[in-house]
Order: C-alpha cells, then structure tokens, then sequence
C-alpha cells in the first residue's frame, strides 16, 4: 500500500513538472523513436533491471531498447511511444495501455510489434490489425505470375538479391547512368549486305569478350558498361596479345568530374575520362561495392602522368597489393552509330560489342530467359508501380527465333552489370528493331589507345 501510495504521489508530482515542460515541448526527439501508438516488446525487465523508475522529467532516465532507447520517467506516460516495456507494471503498477493482438501465421502479435513483408514493414496496430506501408517493391509476386501465366516471349524469376527492396531504390541503386545532353545527342552517326541471321562476339573473338560483372546497390552502371566495351574492343584490337577487365572502381573513384560514383554519371564523362587519364585493370583495382550509403565514392587510389605521344603512365601502386601490372589503358574518343539496326549489326560484327543506353521498365528486373518487351502487366496498377530509370549495357550480338507458325521475332543479346546469376548467365535478349526501351536511341563503339609496341 505504501509503495502503490508512493507511486501516485511521484506522479501527480511529476505531473506538474511535466505540465510545464510539456507547454514547450509535447514529445522527445529520439535518433530512432519507437512506434507511435504502441510498444514492440511487451515482455522484459527494463526499467527493473536499470534500478527503478525516475520522477517527473528525466532525459537521462534511460535504457538500450532494440536498436535504440525506452525511458523510465513519468514523462514517458505522456507520449506513450517512448516508455520501456515494462514501466507501467514496474514504475505504476497498472496494466501497460494499447496492447491488443494481432496474428500471423499462426502466430500472435502484440501492438507495436513489426515483421517485414517484402520491401514494407507492419505494425500490429491497437485495434488488432496489422498496419503496412504501401510501396512498390522491386520483385513482386503478382508481377512475376502475370509474366509467366502470359505469353509475352520472356520468364520472370524472384531475385534474392534484389527481395526487400522497393521499386524506387532498385532504379536509385542498381541503374546509375544520366541520359546524355542534347550536344551529346546531337553527335554525328556514322553510317556503315551480308549480315548473318545470328552473331555472337563470345564466338567471333574467343577469349576476348568479358564476362557481365556485378555493381551490387551501386548507381554505376555508366561505368560498368564503359569499362566492359573498352576492354572487349582492346582485345579484339590488339588481336588477344592484351585482354585487360578494365577496373569500373577506377571510373567511380577517380572520374569525379560532374560524375556522381555510385550515385549516377555520364558515359561520356567516362569515355573523357579513358581517353584522356585512362584505368588500370580489375585485378589491380578491384570493385569495392558500398558498405554504407549506396551513394559513397571511396578515396582515389591511382593516378597516371603523361609520357609523350597521348600514352600515359602509372604513378601509384595497384591498390590490390598482390598485383604488380598497373598498366594505364586508354581509348580514342567514342563515336556515335546511326540508330539502324543494320548499322548497329555492322559494328558489332567489325569491331566488337558497343555500348547502350536503354530505359529500364520495372518489370525488366524480374526478366529471367527469353526475348524481353515491356509487358502491360503493371498497368492497372497505381503510378508507384509503373517507374523507369536511365541504364547502360553491352550488346554483344543478335540473333531471331523463328516460330511453327512461320513468324519470327529478332533480339539483341546484350550483358548487363547485375551479376551471372541474373538472367541468362548475366546476359539478356530483348527485341531488335523496334527500339525496345529505347536501346537504338543512343549506341556508342570506341577504338582502344594500341601502338605496335603495345602488340
């Protein structure tokens, strides 16, 4: 009787103190607050096991809670979402308020307890119902059945890689390359009948052509594909006496120029940057992928000076330190084809892969095999769920299906930059001639920096 006596007595005595505070003030601002309206664990000795409770207003009156902090002050009844659970049993002796159920699989829940489903969190909320976000999520069930149950030429398939994320970090992290300006877009096309109905570079130039790389949740795609077609075209060029995987690490970490690393950039920034400074290879500045914000740039760990005739030199070691061959490879300026799909055979077949920039839909990340097209499948949808973003890519070939019924549909095939396991072994087919998510729009090949010193 004392003790419950002394409790109502600390708290009509902090609840005065409290008024005062709470004229300026109504809620404390916590790094990471816990869930208005409830608690997430209603079980656990927290404020016992801190020694007890605090009168009135205490900012220090506190204990670690999950991944941030509950109190144990009288205060803390005023905004309820910041009490520990255990303070109205321990420090009033009254049943904590709020605390209805919820169920899921079988299992209960109690207000403010969360679980993540896909790329939403949600809250048991006080009625009893379960409270979710509304995002779109980057691989979404529905979407890959509707790709599958149709007939639209190509399979979807659930990455575990990209589960969790939303639709608008997907196009935020895993794409990365800016569309270029109108006087880029305005460059000259070169204009290049014997043209093979199927041609792949792999086959052409054994040994020569790299495999797709993984840029992880980093915007870099205009450096992975930069990166990729110059390696292809030196090795080709140099007949396979030289076949560097050019470091992408090296573009995102050094070419700052108006270039955001893994936040986005320009390829022609990059083709500057190649030609003029030039990238060591891979193995000798290998692919950090970001640890924290997928947007962070790490220090710029290789710089070159000029050695007569445009050929530049390494000044610094290999930041992989069991590589020795920091040799500087560089590239003539890029030029532009013409957006026929002959022209673009022609190339490819000559020279070697070229690079593209297509518009990614947000059904491509669930593509698996076949030839892709945008599908109609997230039409009915709300606008959250139909979203596209600037990408660049290596074609590397072509080719065409024919059909029983004697109809036939021309593809592409062309490597992307989210790892082997994506895809066709990292590769894609999407349709040819039609300008598919505008990959015709804007296509560039390049010639490697190669003396006859060099070979």
């Amino acid at each position: 009787v004392c003790l419950f006596l002394l409790t109502v007595l600390l708290l009509v005595v902090g609840g005065s103190t409290a008024e005062r505070i709470l004229s300026r003030r109504t809620k404390r601002e916590l790094a990471s607050p816990l869930h208005v309206g409830g608690i997430r664990d209603p079980f656990g000795s927290y404020c016992q096991r801190r020694g007890g409770c605090c009168p009135g207003r205490d900012d220090l009156c506190t204990v670690p809670y999950l991944d941030t902090i509950c109190y144990c002050d009288l205060f803390c009844n005023r905004t309820i979402s910041d009490c520990c659970p255990d303070f109205w049993g321990h420090c009033l002796g009254v049943a904590p308020p709020f605390i209805g159920t919820c169920e899921r699989n079988g299992n209960k829940f109690f207000s403010g307890q969360t679980y993540k489903e896909n790329c939403n969190l949600c809250t048991c909320g006080t009625t009893g119902r379960w409270e979710c976000e509304d995002n779109a999520c980057l691989m979404e069930p529905d979407v890959i059945h509707a790709v599958n149950r149709g007939n639209y030429g190509w399979k979807a398939a659930n990455y575990s890689q990209f589960y969790g994320m939303t639709l608008d970090e997907g196009i935020r992290y895993r794409l990365g390359t800016q569309r270029p300006t109108r006087t880029i877009m305005n460059m000259n096309e070169i204009q290049n009948d014997r043209l093979p109905v199927y041609f792949n570079s792999a086959e052409k130039w054994p040994g020569k052509i790299h495999e797709p790389l993984d840029q992880g949740n980093c915007a870099a795609s205009w450096a992975f594909s930069t990166a990729a077609v110059a390696s292809d075209r030196i090795s080709i060029q140099s007949m396979g006496h030289m076949t560097p995987q050019l470091s992408p690490q090296n573009l995102i970490s050094c070419d700052t120029r108006n270039q955001g690393g893994c936040a986005g950039g320009r390829i022609d920034g990059a083709w500057w940057y190649l030609r003029r400074r030039g990238v060591v290879t891979e193995d000798c500045y290998p692919y950090r992928p970001p640890q924290q914000t997928p947007a962070e740039v790490g220090r710029c760990m290789m710089q070159s000076r000029s050695v007569g005739r445009g050929k530049r030199q390494a000044t610094q070691r290999c930041p992989n330190t069991h590589n020795y061959q920091n040799n500087i490879y560089q590239s003539t300026p890029p030029y532009r084809l013409s957006s026929n799909e002959k022209e673009i055979m022609k190339e490819i077949m000559d020279n070697g892969p070229v690079q593209a920039i297509m518009e990614v839909q947000e059904d491509f990340f669930v593509y698996k095999n076949g030839i892709y097209k945008h599908t109609d499948v997230s039409f009915t949808k709300p606008p959250q769920y139909r979203k596209h973003g600037t990408h660049s890519v290596r074609i590397t070939g072509w080719g065409e299906e024919r059909h029983y019924d004697g109809t036939s549909k021309k593809y592409w095939i062309a490597a992307n930059s989210w790892g082997k396991n994506w895809g066709e072994n990292g590769y894609f087919r999407i349709a040819r001639g039609d300008n598919e998510c505008e990959i015709e729009t804007f296509v560039i090949g390049v010639w490697g920096r190669i003396t006859m010193e060099d070979i």
